[in-house]
């Protein structure tokens, strides 16, 4: 379908934010269709995000966070490329979300390389007792074990955590749609939760 109107392509840019012509080929792809042309919208602006991926980032912000109650708080740190980008709203807005969300969910670590080997070592053997005692073949008791060690990360890495504002999001596709917007990596560094009366958790 060439002959995608000048007022669907105002719309779908309304929509979308994507520039004229992004919107008239995604337009011209869905045949018309303002939602299909939105969903193409997003799966390039995550396909460009992707390749942001290896840009360094060393701009960005320390964000102190305190729960009300003054009781639990969460300094953390995140980079993006440039202090432009820092200081945008949307780039605070992320990293108070993320902050928030360490508060709420208690992330042992940022991905899986960084949760300890003792706490994965451990993990791994209660795992694999457990489906041992199914009576279960080997090779399917190391299925079985793999399939609860990356239940375990979802529960327990921030990036594969889901968002406690929106389950249906984790922390890494929210971080994805951030640099698909703004055009510039993004990077959680590191992480310290202090709750009172327990030792930080970083």
């Amino acid at each position: 379908m060439s002959d995608i109107s000048a007022t669907s392509v105002k719309e779908l840019r309304e929509m979308s934010g994507a520039g004229m012509m992004d919107c008239k080929k995604a337009l011209t792809e869905a045949s018309g269709d303002l939602e299909k042309a939105i969903d193409i919208l997003r799966k390039t602006g995550i396909a460009k995000a992707r390749k942001k991926s290896g840009r360094s980032a060393k701009e960005g912000l320390i964000l102190p966070y305190i729960h009300p109650g003054d009781k639990l708080g969460v300094l953390l740190e995140i980079n993006c490329e440039t202090d432009f980008v820092a200081s945008t709203e949307d780039f605070v807005e992320l990293s108070k979300d993320i902050a928030m969300h360490i508060a709420a969910s208690n992330p042992i670590s940022v991905s899986r390389e960084g949760v300890p080997s003792d706490i994965l070592d451990r993990e791994k053997e209660i795992y694999a007792d457990q489906a041992r005692q199914s009576g279960k073949p080997e090779e399917i008791i190391q299925k079985m074990t793999e399939g609860r060690l990356n239940k375990f990360y979802q529960e327990n890495v921030l990036l594969e955590q889901a968002f406690v504002k929106d389950p249906d999001k984790t922390i890494s596709d929210l971080i994805t749609e951030t640099v698909a917007k703004l055009g510039e990596n993004i990077l959680v560094t590191r992480f310290s939760r202090f709750q009172l009366g327990e030792k930080a958790n970083s």
